[in-house]
């Protein structure tokens, strides 16, 4: 795809980000009529979302409920979730898998035609709907990226990176790329989340919180950065390029088993993640062992080929022998602070998908919310930003642009701000060079209790003041707690 000269133009929205919730933006936005230019810094086909191996959660199931699913999120959330978001989402993420199927998408169906749906951890109910297995992200995303490469309104500027906002504090006007500015008449930042900003972790590489940062920059407000939730199940090969590789929920929806060094299972393997998180925790520390096991040979290959497949290239036999895993940086609850339309505390900017926060997943995100979340708040974020209006001309572009975090910067973030935090390690990373690790940090001190996904050592009790309340930081970096309803 061409990248185009956008320098002298102006388009109705800007989106920044070419994963699903990004695609679906500007595919929402273009059937609106609106002129959409999609800033993607890698090729459509290698975003986070197209590695996603979860599904999407929503209520479709002849014994489920949207308010079913509305008390397992609030449950998994741990008394932090934004209940408004959560009564959104499932509300609409229904009409959501059915707006994706008729874009194109086909969802895994059972012999007789009907949806198959997963169990993972969380759920009272299997409502987790697949396309290819665990392919579901790698399906959604070819998809959608076929559709938004045949939309006429849409521009794709791809293989640039972001590296500002176009504001002078008080609008946004677009964004500053490495090649070419964007000016619009809104924006939405929709460029995934941080959870690589950890050294191990399930994610890309690029996941670093870019556009938080740059948001932040720009006068945004920012919120809940310290609820970072661990995956329990990311393989252990210290050292070897599998190491944090992903093993999706799904597995152990399906049969798969954690036992410990002596092959002894010690948890609930559908229990929250966070849960599941620190059962493994805690016995590492009382094995002495770096690592617990997840037993899939009861588990049939068929229904997750890829994964099967990626094991064996890695140098395991999932059908003959446990895996070893413990846990990796998985998903940023925290985000760009947005309300239900997706609309920051920036006039004209936006932000959908994991580098929101709309409060919709608390403390600890229920397994595969979060590809709903795309869809459900996209659409939202979509309609929302094309009835922006124009509030008159740019400023001078600004003078600072993004600049990454170093390899020492991600080990710092995992050594002080990992699973279970100390005080002083949360100290030491307040002077960290990246400004995100140093908000982290802020953010993590600030919240003196242990909820979800966020463990502290010194406060190892969850407060019930700080219930429902969220931690938002303004663009001067003053945090203040807010009940968000």
């Amino acid at each position: 795809m061409a990248t185009p000269s956008t320098g002298n133009r102006e388009f109705d929205l800007a989106v920044v980000g070419g994963g699903a919730a990004g695609l679906h933006v500007a595919l929402t936005a273009a059937e609106m009529d609106a002129r959409v230019a999609l800033v993607s810094r890698k090729p459509l086909r290698e975003s986070s979302s197209f590695w996603a191996q979860g599904g999407l959660a929503a209520a479709l199931a002849p014994d489920d409920s949207p308010e079913q699913h509305l008390a397992d999120t609030l449950a998994a959330g741990r008394e932090c979730c934004r209940p408004s978001a959560v009564e959104v989402l499932v509300a609409e993420a229904p009409a959501a898998v059915a707006e994706l199927e008729e874009r194109g998408v086909r969802f895994d169906r059972e012999p007789d035609g009907e949806l198959a749906l997963g169990l993972e951890g969380g759920h009272s109910r299997r409502r987790i709907v697949h396309a290819g297995g665990a392919s579901t992200g790698r399906r959604i995303t070819e998809r959608l990226t076929e559709l938004v490469a045949d939309e006429g309104r849409i521009e794709i500027v791809e293989g640039v990176s972001a590296v500002a906002l176009w504001s002078d504090g008080e609008r946004c006007h677009g964004v500053i790329t490495d090649a070419v500015p964007v000016r619009a008449r809104a924006t939405v930042l929709a460029t995934g989340g941080a959870a690589a900003l950890w050294s191990r972790t399930t994610n890309p590489w690029g996941a670093i919180g870019a556009g938080a940062v740059m948001a932040h920059a720009a006068g945004a407000d920012l919120a809940d950065l310290e609820l970072c939730q661990f995956h329990p199940t990311a393989v252990a090969a210290p050292g070897r390029d599998a190491d944090g590789m992903l093993i999706t929920e799904a597995i152990r929806g399906e049969g798969g088993l954690l036992l410990d060094s002596g092959g002894e299972r010690f948890t609930d393997e559908l229990a929250p993640r966070d849960a599941v998180t620190l059962a493994i925790l805690e016995r590492m520390d009382e094995t002495g062992a770096d690592h617990v096991l997840l037993d899939m040979r009861e588990v049939e290959p068929e229904r997750f080929p890829n994964v099967f497949e990626a094991l064996r290239e890695a140098g395991y036999e999932p059908a003959e022998k446990p895996v070893p895993v413990s846990p990796a940086s998985h998903y940023v609850m925290g985000g760009i602070a947005t309300d239900l339309e997706g609309r920051s505390s920036l006039p004209g900017l936006y932000a959908a998908g994991e580098c929101s926060c709309s409060g919709l997943h608390g403390a600890n995100r229920l397994a595969s919310n979060s590809l709903s979340e795309c869809f459900v708040f996209g659409s939202r974020a979509a309609r929302a930003a094309i009835a922006q209006p124009d509030l008159g001309g740019p400023p001078d572009p600004p003078a600072e642009g993004f600049e990454p975090p170093t390899e020492e910067t991600r080990d710092a973030v995992w050594r002080l701000a990992g699973p279970r935090r100390a005080t002083d390690g949360l100290e030491e990373l307040l002077s960290d060079p990246y400004p995100l690790a140093r908000l982290i940090a802020a953010f993590a001190l600030e919240r003196r209790e242990s909820r979800g996904s966020h463990q502290r050592l010194e406060f190892a009790a969850q407060d019930p003041k700080l219930s429902g309340k969220h931690l938002r930081c303004d663009p001067d970096g003053a945090l203040s707690w807010e009940q968000w309803l």
